[in-house]
């Protein structure tokens, strides 16, 4: 018995799906190394420790306690001085220097009419509540003219002779000035 001949175009078709498959390991490797480069997470806003948070006592902790133990609220309550948000947002630059959001949190303290910690709550990314934009817009009377009154909205307002309201006429308000000299 001889040698089994392989065709020269079978060989051809495994070199080349070798290669294919050494070129897709070889993008997969380089763009997974380019995780190095990506800047490092940005702490935006007042990050308050959970053993700090455990420190607080509703009913005993005032605002001076509050106030020194974790620091000034990020933001107070827009109608209500007794509610204290400390707002946490943890980011990555993406793209077109567009942030991307990795965690949100948000610790909302109450407090009584005294200044006595009454509550405290924790709010993460996953309580959030998608809000959608409404794309229509709110129409003002008298705004919008037709094509037809756009058209036709200048005819009878010019007066070539300068009397009546509206045409034009001279600054002196006497007849146009001729262009003659002394």
């Amino acid at each position: 018995m001889g040698k089994i001949r392989v065709p020269a175009s079978l060989t051809h078709f495994h070199r080349s799906r070798l290669s294919r498959v050494a070129a897709v390991l070889t993008l997969c490797l380089c763009v997974n190394a380019c995780g190095w480069m990506l800047p490092p997470p940005q702490t935006r806003g007042n990050k308050v420790d959970a053993e700090q948070l455990k420190e607080l006592v509703p009913g005993t902790s005032t605002k001076a306690d509050v106030t020194a133990l974790i620091g000034s609220p990020t933001q107070k309550a827009t109608f209500d001085e007794n509610t204290w948000l400390y707002i946490t947002e943890i980011t990555r630059p993406r793209v077109g220097r567009t942030l991307g959001v990795l965690d949100q949190d948000v610790v909302v303290l109450s407090f009584d009419d005294r200044g006595v910690l009454s509550g405290v709550k924790t709010v993460t990314k996953d309580d959030a509540t998608p809000v959608s934009v409404a794309s229509e817009t709110t129409p003002s009377p008298g705004t919008e003219a037709s094509f037809l009154q756009q058209l036709l909205g200048n005819i009878g307002k010019f007066n070539p002779t300068g009397a009546g309201g509206g045409g034009f006429t001279s600054a002196g308000g006497g007849a146009p000035a001729s262009g003659g000299g002394l």
